[in-house]
């Protein structure tokens, strides 16, 4: 009978071996690592049945492949391990080598744990040599680091025996091939999930780069991209159609500017004021034209998240038309609907910041730059001729001007005084207080009221009705900052001397 110590066996055994080893090169996934491995040890070193533990990421070790018996593939295929159960078999076994054993008369204590396993029929023998019915042998599958890659569950060798060195040899030498094997399996599989996920990653990129040049070309207002830092802070890198339209330039010349250099001068303090995160601001740009346009900027910064900011979104919306709403509702509150000229509203707002606070109850917040102007209106009273005084409105309103500081021009009649600082000034009864804020810039006028009426006015809408009358209001106003001028040294109009 041949035994393992002829040399013709162990050359066929070796061959057998290598041949194994081969194969495990050409494994192209991770189950068809698993599998072969299985393969090798039932075709190369002789054994009936080999089951291959694979370690999953939680721990457990599950039942990946199994070869020599379709009972036992069907029995144990799939099914999962605990992790302590299995380090409690490894623990417990004879030591061979790497390999693990546990006879039949120690096992029998693990017939009721979680491992699946699954034990070919044989005869019970007396021979201490032979393989009995129960006998477990385990080769574990490390790294070169000592991670547990999995456990190969080997039962019965072919000849009936209890492996010999010769086997236990190649059968430690071939764990070692299958544990590398498994490792470079999982390095690809790890390396093509990476690929995997990249493509991916860059799938979703492109079509979020696509997505966003589609709204940022198509929208209907205007967009643009500008750099952040560096010497080319707020040089426009890009402008969507929308934008080019609205300013009425190309988008090739938009890339020379920044919104700086667009803005109305009015209104750079006002941009340089606005935040990159979130700010907001309502200014004038210029167009191609040289005429302005109000817009509405929103800013936010487009982030990396490891390079940090890189470059600025900024939304700009057309708000002309608002803004001209805006500006002739404010104009109709301030000034009178028939002669254009300011009301008794805008009259108490320019008296107010030209008096400071005294006894006529007359609040002064802060200096007019300009005189307070003519004001004209037309009374509705029949028995009062029309007249042109500084307010609007019927002339009970006199009294309500008089309480808003008018009569602290009237009642505080007193000696012109010129004080240090050359400027003459009315003293009221209280000869220590100024009541008219004084000018604080050289060519400043002094303040001045004046009412006047036009003589035979009442006869005009008598004889030729209202609105002959308000046509010489319209006249009368449309005369009066003429001769404000005039005085001021500017060449009158001369259509009408």
């Amino acid at each position: 009978m041949e035994t393992e110590s002829e040399p013709y066996v162990r050359l066929a055994s070796l061959r057998a071996l290598h041949q194994a080893v081969a194969k495990l090169n050409t494994a192209r996934s991770m189950a068809d690592a698993l599998q072969t491995i299985a393969d090798g040890v039932v075709e190369g070193l002789g054994f009936e049945l080999c089951a291959v533990n694979f370690v999953r990421p939680d721990g457990d070790l599950v039942v990946a492949a199994v070869t020599g018996s379709d009972t036992a593939e069907a029995a144990m295929a799939g099914r999962v391990g605990s992790r302590a159960s299995w380090e409690r078999r490894l623990a417990m076994g004879e030591p061979w080598g790497v390999l693990r054993f546990i006879p039949c008369t120690e096992g029998w204590i693990l017939d009721k744990d979680d491992v699946p396993q699954f034990h070919l029929p044989a005869p019970v023998s007396d021979d201490p040599g032979r393989w009995q019915p129960g006998d477990r042998l385990f080769a574990p599958l490390y790294t070169s680091g000592s991670e547990l890659l999995g456990v190969m569950s080997l039962d019965r060798p072919r000849n009936g025996r209890r492996p010999g060195a010769w086997t236990l040899e190649a059968l430690q030498l071939y764990s070692t091939q299958a544990a590398i094997a498994l490792s470079n399996a999982r390095l690809r599989a790890n390396m093509q999930r990476a690929l995997v996920r990249l493509e991916r990653e860059q799938q979703a990129l492109r079509a979020s780069e696509e997505s966003f040049r589609q709204a940022f070309e198509y929208a209907p207002s205007g967009m643009a991209v500008a750099e952040m830092g560096g010497d080319q802070h707020g040089r426009l890198m890009r402008a969507n159609d929308a934008l080019c339209r609205l300013l009425g330039r190309p988008a090739v010349t938009m890339r020379r500017y920044s919104f700086s250099d667009l803005v109305h001068p009015e209104d750079i303090g006002t941009l340089l004021r606005t935040s990159p995160e979130g700010g907001r601001a309502e200014l004038r740009l210029a167009r191609r034209n040289g005429t302005y346009v109000w817009v509405s900027l929103r800013n936010s910064v487009v982030a990396d998240a490891t390079d940090g900011p890189r470059f600025l979104l900024t939304h700009v919306e057309d708000i002309e038309e608002r803004k001209r709403h805006e500006i002739q509702l404010a104009h109709r509150a301030s000034h009178d609907s028939l002669t254009g000229l300011p009301n008794s509203a805008e009259l108490r707002t320019r008296l107010s910041s030209r008096l400071c606070p005294g006894p006529g109850g007359a609040a002064a917040s802060a200096v007019g730059g300009a005189g307070i102007g003519p004001v004209l209106t037309q009374a509705p009273s029949p028995k009062a001729d029309p007249m042109i005084a500084p307010f609007s409105g019927p002339p009970d309103e006199a009294a309500s001007l008089r309480a808003a500081g008018l009569g602290a021009l009237e009642a505080f009649e007193g000696p012109v005084d010129t004080p240090a600082s050359g400027i003459p000034v009315t003293r009221g009864y209280d000869s220590l207080h100024d009541h008219a804020v004084p000018p604080h810039h050289e060519g400043e006028k002094g303040l001045a009221v004046l009412f006047c009426d036009l003589d035979g006015f009442k006869s005009i809408n008598d004889r030729f009705g209202h609105h002959c009358g308000d046509a010489v209001l319209i006249e009368v106003a449309r005369r009066l900052p003429r001769r404000d001028r005039r005085r001021a040294g500017q060449r009158p109009c001369q259509a009408h001397p």
